[in-house]
């Protein structure tokens, strides 16, 4: 593929020269459509269990509270084998997140994104054709290996073919597809819902579509530099970063590459060198990120937002409606993280949104309380209030917490535990996930309205922590972030001993374990 010239970036602040070519462009969309698997399984499982025919197949008791007049408003969806369809995927994802992490170390970023296709492609068949809950849970755990693989490799392959200028704009390219995923999974379920008994099974066999792209857009990307240099391949590797940056002149990006990858092989165990405490930074902000990018509620609105809608009173076909319209304003405002992130800055978007989400929990916990009781329907002018706050959420978290908790965790790590640190990121997204989507509905019967002000306090302790505690990422070079961020934090800094990082390198490097 020619590297056409998109635009061109100014070598500053000792930046290394680089151009936004087509073959970054190209390779960035197609790597991206792992989250459009990712974002259409979210979709699809909200919307599913909101169908009367699926819910007879597999979950008959649920049908039967559902249809009660007089069950309770906040319960008649709470089932721990409900939950188990939606959570189960996500202990999948942490289990195999941890042979994705092994799989892009040795076999490359590329391959992994291949293995997550075809681990998805096989999850679908299953589920399409599953015949009681045990295949329907079983298609689960392949769809989880896809979604562990997926959102493993995505991320670290966008951040190291993207140029620093143009990294966050280019890597929330996987969120806006799985904001993409979500918005067609909702359109789907829309239409489904009216066909008799096969719906439920057409809505879970188009996850099909983006795997089958994801597979075949695989078999035209390359690889990237950081990769190849990291597995002995340094001649492909410096052909790959000239197609990349489009330029030949990148002796200097080659020899920081080159440099951090000698670095890495010293290291025998990343995961063991990740618990040192000049990597402390880093990990804790990234496992931090992703306990809150969760508990700002935003996977309860999109795992349930039919469910949700169907509480206050909206028919099936007018709540997944509603769901359509949150999702259209999720893709729209994830267009403006891409454009944002690398003008205003991660920390001013992440602070800004959660005062925004923080607001409109608050209200819909209050609405709730107030106007939905057990068994009544709340008044139709605050059901269009709250659908319009659900919105302004979706919209808050789709510039901010969405996509930019995965972006700063793929670009803080060195080379030596980069796989291994995203791991993290991705094994502790998929756990609070499993835990929210296991027990939700059971905490929503039980809080009832408190659910809301729970995570609003989740959300004042993320702001604080964004605030005092996450340095800006913006714009500087993925393998100069160590000495540019981290060491000059005010509290950061302490972490870093110089003597004490190079005794370490000097002990890996001569092969004795220090345990």
């Amino acid at each position: 593929m020619p590297a056409v010239i998109l635009a061109s970036e100014d070598q500053k602040h000792g930046d290394f020269p680089a151009k936004l070519t087509t073959q970054v462009v190209v390779c960035s969309i197609i790597a991206a459509f792992g989250g459009l698997m990712f974002g259409y399984d979210i979709g699809i499982s909200g919307g599913v269990t909101s169908m009367d025919d699926f819910l007879l197949a597999f979950f008959p008791k649920v049908y039967v509270r559902k249809h009660k007049a007089k069950e309770d408003n906040y319960c008649k969806f709470d089932d721990e084998y409900l939950q188990l369809f939606t959570s189960s995927l996500y202990l999948a994802a942490i289990v195999f997140s941890f042979f994705a992490s092994i799989s892009c170390k040795k076999l490359g970023r590329k391959r992994t994104l291949q293995l997550a296709a075809m681990f998805f492609l096989v999850g679908v068949v299953l589920g399409t054709c599953a015949k009681n809950l045990a295949m329907l849970i079983f298609a689960r755990v392949f769809l989880g290996a896809g979604v562990g693989f997926g959102n493993q490799a995505v991320p670290l392959f966008i951040s190291e073919i993207a140029p620093p200028k143009y990294r966050g704009g280019l890597n929330i390219c996987f969120q806006l597809l799985i904001t993409v995923g979500i918005l067609i999974a909702n359109a789907v379920n829309y239409f489904t819902s009216r066909v008799s008994k096969w719906g439920w099974r057409i809505s879970l066999g188009g996850a099909a579509v983006p795997a089958l792209a994801l597979a075949l857009g695989s078999l035209l990307i390359c690889e990237t530099p950081t990769s190849l240099i990291e597995r002995g391949k340094t001649e492909e590797g410096l052909k790959s970063l000239r197609r990349v940056r489009g330029t030949n002149d990148v002796d200097k990006e080659y020899d920081t590459i080159l440099q951090a990858a000698e670095m890495a092989k010293q290291v025998k165990h990343p995961f063991r060198t990740l618990m040192k405490r000049h990597n402390r930074p880093q990990l804790v902000c990234t496992i931090l990120l992703h306990i809150y990018q969760q508990f700002t509620g935003i996977n309860v609105i999109m795992f349930y937002a039919p469910v949700l809608f169907q509480t206050m009173g909206y028919g099936s076909n007018a709540s997944l409606l509603s769901a359509v319209l949150t999702g259209t304003v999720n893709v729209i405002c994830t267009l403006v993280a891409i454009f944002g992130v690398d003008y205003f800055g991660r920390r001013a978007l992440l602070l800004e949104a959660a005062l925004q989400m923080l607001v409109c929990q608050l209200a819909m916990g209050l609405i709730f309380l107030v106007h939905l009781k057990s068994t009544n329907t709340i008044p139709e002018v605050y059901s269009k209030v709250v659908v319009v706050l659900v919105s302004v959420f979706v919209g808050g978290f789709a510039w901010s917490w969405g996509p930019i908790g995965w972006l700063i965790p793929s670009e803080i790590f060195p080379v030596e535990t980069r796989s291994a640190g995203y791991f993290f990121a991705v094994s502790t997204n998929m756990l609070v996930t499993f835990i929210i989507g296991q027990f939700f509905l059971t905490m929503l019967c039980h809080m009832k309205s408190g659910i809301f002000f729970f995570f609003s306090a989740w959300m004042v302790l993320m702001g604080l922590s964004t605030l005092f505690f996450l340095p800006e990422t913006k714009g500087i070079p993925i393998d100069e972030m160590t000495d540019r961020t981290w060491k000059k934090h005010w509290y950061w800094k302490r972490f870093f001993d110089q003597k004490e990082i190079q005794m370490e390198r000097r002990v890996a490097a001569e092969g004795v374990d220090e345990s």
